[in-house]
């Protein structure tokens, strides 16, 4: 069976938001692509206060100057689709206020038939922890926590009762309801990550590296819900983040999905080989406009069924 693929939305500067994404998103259903994704980077810090990934001396890519708010991008392409399923390949949940986060992603489900996949990850900006006022970046794992027990809570049957840090629900009617129950992905990088998504989520949605460490982490991802009693498959996809170069690269720096679609292709067929559900490609960043990016869409994806990706 072939793996899934699923394709990022535009969010970035060179793209026009609100013509732009309603257009790509129909073309990429159009051309067999089953879901639709977006990201999260909330602002630019200038001049930066820590590196990218909090990596020390990593600078933040240009691209980053300006990103569409997810959620508003995806309620766009859900009007303009029907069949593709509408993810996040990450929310930063905690910076957001769990109860709304929870009634967003439920109302979004509900106007879309059924189609919402909600990937959450705690992100590692200082600058926009600060910014959105939640609660501090050392707590970023507890609200996480509540974020996953809150949604759950208000989109499961009324009354609504939560009594938590952040969130109070002494009896409530909360609605619209979900209109299937709405998968939780998790990003998952750390230990205690890990555990929380064997515990209390339904899926892995990780940054693809490489291949090889991918299948090290599945492995390990494996061996920790055996440890832990699970017997509940957990869904897995994997976001590739493309560099489209239009032509070869062949420098030995080379990272994986930087290329021609050819090469981008045999790193997702490598990837897919590990026993993926699903890769989702995101190949917004080099393409000038648009119509750019539906050209690349449809060659990446022409190529890897031919590749029997």
């Amino acid at each position: 069976m072939t793996t899934r693929l699923g394709f990022g939305l535009p969010q970035m500067r060179q793209y026009s938001i609100g013509t732009d994404v309603p257009d790509v998103a129909r073309r990429a259903e159009e051309i067999g692509y089953e879901s639709l994704w977006v990201f999260e980077r909330a602002l630019f810090p200038e001049p930066a206060t820590q590196g990218l990934y909090n990596i020390e001396g990593l600078a933040w890519p240009d691209v980053y100057r300006d990103v569409a708010e997810p959620l508003v991008t995806l309620t766009l392409a859900a009007a303009a689709t029907e069949r593709a399923r509408l993810g996040t390949s990450v929310l930063v949940a905690p910076l957001r206020i769990p109860f709304q986060l929870a009634k967003s992603l439920a109302s979004l489900d509900a106007a879309s038939g059924g189609r919402v996949v909600a990937g959450l990850g705690t992100g590692w900006s200082l600058d926009e922890y600060a910014a959105a006022g939640i609660r501090p970046f050392e707590e970023r794992g507890s609200v996480l926590d509540e974020v996953i027990e809150v949604c759950r809570a208000v989109w499961g049957p009324d009354p609504v009762k939560y009594d938590g840090r952040l969130t109070k629900i002494a009896s409530a009617v909360v609605g619209p309801k979900p209109a299937r129950p709405i998968p939780i992905l998790l990003a998952a990088s750390g230990k205690k990550a890990q555990r929380r998504l064997v515990d209390h989520a339904d899926g892995w949605i990780p940054v693809a590296m490489g291949a090889e460490q991918l299948a090290a982490e599945w492995r390990e991802l494996q061996d920790l819900a055996a440890e832990r009693g699970r017997t509940e498959p957990i869904q897995k996809v994997v976001r590739a983040n493309a560099v489209h170069t239009g032509k070869p690269y062949d420098g030995p720096d080379r990272q994986p999905f930087q290329g021609s679609a050819d090469q981008i292709v045999e790193d997702l067929a490598a990837h897919a080989a590990i026993g993926l559900e699903e890769i989702l490609v995101d190949l917004q960043t080099t393409p000038r406009d648009a119509q750019e990016l539906k050209d690349v869409a449809a060659e990446v994806y022409e190529k890897a069924r031919a590749a029997g990706v």
